[in-house]
């Protein structure tokens, strides 16, 4: 199972941009996804996450930002608004995924993406 994340890039301060994050591989269900990012010279962070429970995001993107998902794509975006120069950050997906062993049995991880880089210039 791989998690590949993309749609990071350059943008003004004020703009958009949406990210992605797709499961790929023996991939039977995902019960939990969620956006991290970390700034230069922080700790990684919690941006939001979606899951049975619902979505809920950091108090900093709050009303800003949306996690959405499609469970029969096993994918994950991330609609970045009102971007502000302490978004930029590495963003990194995150999922706890149900996958097929090489045996056929099921087993539960959790799983990264590689990154993706959102810069946002002021």
């Amino acid at each position: 199972v791989q998690l590949q994340a993309s749609g990071g890039g350059v943008v003004e301060v004020g703009g958009s941009l949406i990210l992605s994050c797709v499961a790929s591989g023996s991939v039977h269900a995902i019960d939990y996804m969620a956006w991290y990012r970390q700034a230069p010279g922080q700790e990684r962070e919690l941006v939001a996450t979606t899951g049975i429970r619902g979505t809920d995001y950091n108090d900093s993107v709050k009303g800003r930002f949306t996690i959405s998902r499609d469970n029969h794509r096993n994918t994950a975006w991330l609609e970045m608004n009102s971007l502000m120069p302490d978004d930029t950050a590495v963003y990194y997906c995150n999922a706890d995924i149900w996958a097929w062993g090489a045996r056929g049995g099921l087993s539960k991880s959790e799983y990264w993406g590689q990154g993706t880089l959102v810069t946002v210039s002021s």
